[in-house]
């Protein structure tokens, strides 16, 4: 009898698609936008500078676009697991279309002013707070259960073959068209998102408790989070790593322009074979079927190979070692990335997953700004090689209590098809 029910779920599983018509609307949606968005970048950073001459106004762009995404998020993840998440991403793209489209007419007009560009920034920082947690939510909803993995490696592919593709690009876009044409094609491509959007089916949001009061409903999100053993530890561990990994990050340009036969142009190719690496490690998810009982083993090995691989690049003067140890990196921190994304998404019940998703991106987006000013001082003190060396060692470290952990592996091994959340928490 055991055997023939395996066989049943084996022809079950084998029956499942990902790449259904529902998931194909989202995936483009997102696809398309974010390639509008590279151009946007790339626009907004050379127009800045040719307006301003100044390379601080760019930073401190993204950091007040950053601000209110982060004060906003858990407030934010509250209302997505409320509403309907359909309506908020679509709504969300319309309204990051209609925002950007007017800055485009505005540039061709020469009306634009900084300040318009800078309360841009702040509303699609804001539609992110929204929208980012509504689509994280909906995907366990919209594909097999056995897929969910599949479906979020597709979904990070999107922003590594834009970055690969869409940077350079971008470049040549931007000298034969300029900048008002590529705010008004992101602007549009939003748009484009939004209306085909219309046309998914996201299944609304079943409550089995009655409706709790906005705050009170917040207050359960961290709660659940604190009494989720598995998850708590996760997060807490996870937010270390981010911390040092930003603060590493953050010098990769500084070790390029420091180091003999370096310099900016091999940056941009060591950059390009990192993310190259992702993309690849990405696609190699999206095909191969990880059971979750294999997901700890993967999840140890890939997070402590690529903490050593990222403490070995910046010790060597060679390119050729460089891009290698970055592209394995690459390949192996997107594997880990897409582990940990699809556990949450399958072990969180749906109606807290909008709150669950929004506090995450605020403990690991809040710690980002603190890694890079940690990273710029440190490296005034001591070389930017030994800092991003010790930083990425200090990663390594950070995976270690995983290995002790029982809370962990039962979190990151969660099957829903065979366990009940209670068994894990």
């Amino acid at each position: 009898m055991d055997t023939q029910l395996a066989q049943v779920n084996q022809d079950l599983n084998k029956k499942e698609k990902l790449w259904t018509w529902n998931f194909f609307l989202l995936w483009q949606g997102q696809f398309v936008s974010a390639f509008g968005d590279i151009a946007y970048s790339i626009a907004l950073g050379f127009w800045i500078y040719a307006e301003t001459g100044s390379t601080a106004m760019m930073g401190t762009l993204m950091a007040v676009s950053m601000l209110p995404r982060l004060i906003i998020s858990p407030f934010a993840g509250v209302w997505v697991d409320r509403s309907d998440r359909k309506k908020i991403i679509i709504w969300m793209d319309f309204i990051r279309g209609l925002i950007t489209v007017l800055i485009g007419i505005a540039a061709f007009t020469d009306f634009i002013q900084i300040w318009m560009v800078f309360t841009a920034g702040i509303i699609l920082g804001i539609c992110a707070a929204f929208f980012n947690p509504a689509v994280s939510s909906v995907i366990p909803d919209i594909v097999p259960t056995s897929k969910v993995m599949q479906a979020n490696s597709a979904f990070n592919m999107i922003y590594s073959g834009t970055n690969i593709l869409g940077n350079p690009i971008g470049g040549v876009a931007y000298q034969m068209l300029g900048a008002p044409v590529m705010f008004l094609f992101n602007g549009l491509s939003y748009i484009f998102s939004s209306a085909t959007e219309i046309f998914i089916k996201v299944p609304k949001i079943h409550k089995e408790t009655q409706q709790l009061h906005f705050f009170e409903d917040m207050l359960q999100g961290f709660r659940f989070i604190w009494k989720f053993k598995g998850l708590r530890s996760t997060l807490m561990i996870a937010a270390g790593l981010n911390l040092f990994a930003n603060t590493a990050m953050v010098l990769m340009m500084p070790f390029f322009q420091m180091t003999k036969g370096l310099g900016p142009g091999k940056y941009g190719f060591a950059i390009a074979m990192f993310t190259g690496g992702a993309f690849v490690g990405m696609l190699a998810t999206s095909s191969i079927d990880v059971k979750p009982k294999h997901r700890y083993g993967l999840f140890i090995l890939t997070g402590l190979i690529s903490s050593i691989f990222f403490t070995a690049f910046p010790l060597s003067n060679s390119l050729l070692v460089i891009v290698t140890l970055l592209f394995f990196a690459g390949l192996l921190n997107a594997i880990l990335n897409v582990l940990f994304q699809t556990t949450i998404q399958l072990a969180v019940p749906q109606d807290m997953r909008g709150k669950v998703f929004s506090l995450m991106g605020t403990v690991l987006m809040g710690l980002t700004p603190i890694g890079m000013a940690l990273g710029g001082v440190m490296a005034e003190y001591i070389a930017a090689r030994y800092v991003m060396s010790l930083c990425s060692a200090i990663t390594f470290c950070f995976f270690i209590p995983f290995i002790f952990m029982p809370s962990f592996k039962r979190f990151i091994n969660y099957n829903p098809e065979e366990q009940t959340l209670e068994n894990i928490m």
